[in-house]
């Protein structure tokens, strides 16, 4: 199994549901779309002022983090699990 941090913008496409709540759906990194199956974890944390919410996701060949910075409304890769 391979893992590293990474930086990348990403685009991510999601459902936003009552309370405010999002769910991934899919995003595209390296020229590939990458339909989620499954967010396995999430949480929140701050960049100085900035609110980040990181979520846990996973495709058909690893697991991903995403996270969603809602002060400018960009999603980044920052971490790459896979087999």
């Amino acid at each position: 199994m391979q893992q590293h941090q990474t930086r990348e913008a990403v685009r991510v496409a999601v459902i936003f549901g009552p309370g405010g709540k999002i769910k991934p759906v899919w995003f595209e990194w390296q020229r590939r779309k990458h339909t989620i199956i499954d967010t396995t974890y999430r949480f929140e944390g701050r960049r100085g002022e900035s609110r980040l919410l990181h979520f846990t996701v996973q495709d058909e060949g690893g697991l991903f983090e995403l996270t969603y910075n809602t002060d400018d409304q960009t999603w980044q890769l920052r971490g790459i699990e896979v087999e």
